[in-house]
């Protein structure tokens, strides 16, 4: 049975495949590459904005963590819709009228950098870093999420199951760029709707609504009211810090470039109008039902249970759909094409994170800092070189079969959010803010989450720990606000901007581009 999902994944690996080789064609410069020509429809920016999002942490990660910690978890769920909703209400359409305004951006470094004034390229250099740092992990998360994908269905080593997986999205990325990413994109936001849609009403048809609450005390439960209240965690009141650092998941939309470059590359007004009523509902829909599967996985998988101890419980949706299509309902084949859709949620956010990584070293660092001169192929040669440089070093950091996938994605989401999501939220919507204010910002951000989250400072028990880990708050609730007091405080310290900029401002806020 085995052979028939591997048969579905090779199948599904093909057609992206196919979309690469055919789309690297019509890649005749840098605009092509980075932002497919500014062309893309409602649908395809939705899905593509929202698959390369949520990536195999929606499906591993969240139902995981529901299935490990109970209900208590689903805040985050709630902070990643608020955040969504915001995100393409307030920053889409006036995002992608500014960085038409400033100097036709085709990234968000260079973005900021137009957006300044920033003759010296600081800004581009301090976002490329913060960049090829953080997406390293998060290319990674995609990858660890792969190699665990592969060595429980082919039952084969993690680690050649972690090369398979990086070679094939590696490789489409590699030829079609920003193009082939979002129709795969598309392509891989419908299975993966499709798939969380369909696993868990399947799984309550075949046990019967009568088992869930029975089998979720079976399955070590204590308390089954307790693990279903979202305002319990450990059989105790969830406190206001837990709940905070859960909703400032939230936050962290506002300053993810892979997300960001969706908005931009959005053919016209009317198109992204259509974009944020799909991309709400897919969110929506996704969410909902991945925080059910944590739940009706525990019950469904009764008497296995899955131990909370390293990571093996983020493979639960994976163990549903090996059960229901292998021992309850045997259609193998079947059962592959629904686990593609958590190859699909990897593929669609690596795929991302190494063409945003790639664009900033390239784009960014080469082209906009070092080399101005470049021509586009140079350019667009170098991106490519990147792809594959960036996707090695990311494989190696992936490299532990126990690296948790929850873990790397909520280092990195930090890291991003914090350096990124106050400067941009302000530079389109604060005309006070300066090139200091927007540097210190980002450095002041990016720094706040790696002391949080990697710098053993307190004594605990004996130990060094972390301040993440002796507060317990999120380094991503705490980075935003510090990053956001920076903003403001040095831009009102120092000179105030050219008229030109403050112009720029007007005729964006005016819909004058």
């Amino acid at each position: 049975m085995t052979g028939w999902i591997v048969f579905a994944f090779a199948l599904y690996m093909s057609g992206m495949l196919i979309i690469g080789i055919t789309t690297a064609k019509k890649n005749k410069n840098a605009d092509d590459y980075f932002l497919g020509g500014r062309n893309l429809g409602g649908w395809v920016a939705a899905l593509s904005a929202q698959a390369s999002d949520m990536s195999g942490w929606l499906l591993m990660g969240l139902p995981g963590c529901i299935y490990a910690f109970g209900t208590n978890q689903a805040w985050i769920a709630i902070g990643l819709f608020v955040g969504t909703v915001l995100n393409w209400i307030f920053i889409a359409g006036r995002l992608r009228r500014y960085t038409i305004r400033a100097g036709n951006a085709l990234t968000i470094p260079e973005y900021l950098s137009n957006r300044f004034g920033d003759k010296k390229k600081i800004l581009m250099a301090i976002s490329a870093v913060v960049i090829l740092i953080f997406f390293l992990v998060y290319t990674a998360s995609a990858f660890a999420a792969g190699g665990k994908l592969f060595s429980s269905i082919a039952k084969i080593d993690y680690h050649t199951a972690l090369f398979v997986g990086a070679a094939v999205i590696l490789a489409y990325t590699f030829l079609g760029g920003f193009l082939a990413v979002c129709k795969t994109d598309f392509i891989q936001g419908m299975m993966m709707l499709i798939g969380i849609l369909a696993v868990p009403i399947v799984a309550v048809m075949l046990m019967g609504t009568g088992s869930i609450i029975p089998n979720l005390i079976d399955s070590g439960v204590e308390d089954a009211s307790d693990f279903l209240n979202i305002f319990v965690e450990n059989g105790k009141p969830i406190t206001a810090m837990s709940i905070a650092s859960q909703l400032a998941w939230g936050l962290g939309y506002c300053g993810m470039p892979h997300i960001l470059v969706r908005f931009m590359a959005i053919k016209d007004e009317k198109e992204l109008s259509k974009s944020k009523k799909v991309a709400i509902v897919w969110v929506l829909l996704s969410l909902v039902v991945a925080c059910i599967i944590g739940v009706i996985g525990r019950a469904y998988l009764f008497p296995t249970v899955l131990s909370t101890e390293g990571s093996q419980y983020e493979n639960v949706y994976i163990e549903m759909i090996m059960k229901m299509f292998t021992e309850d309902i045997k259609i193998p084949f079947i059962g592959g094409l629904l686990l593609c859709g958590i190859l699909a949620a990897i593929m669609s956010t690596a795929d991302s994170q190494l063409l945003v990584s790639s664009s900033s070293i390239s784009q960014d660092l080469f082209k906009g800092v070092f080399f101005k001169d470049l021509k586009e192929k140079t350019v667009l040669l170098i991106a490519r070189v990147c792809v594959f440089v960036i996707a090695i070093i990311a494989f190696f950091i992936a490299w532990n079969p126990d690296s948790s996938i929850m873990g790397l994605v909520s280092d990195a989401w930090a890291g991003l959010g914090a350096a990124f999501g106050p400067t941009i939220l302000m530079s389109l919507y604060w005309k006070r803010i300066n090139l200091p204010g927007a540097a210190a910002g980002m450095i002041s951000g990016a720094a706040t989450v790696i002391l949080w989250d990697y710098i053993k400072l307190i004594d605990m028990d004996g130990a060094k720990v972390t301040l993440a880990t002796y507060t317990g708050a999120y380094s991503l609730l705490i980075g935003f606000f510090v990053s956001l007091a920076f903003i403001i405080i040095v831009s009102l310290v120092t000179p105030k901007v050219s008229e030109e900029i403050e112009k720029e401002f007007d005729d964006v806020k005016n819909g004058n581009v």
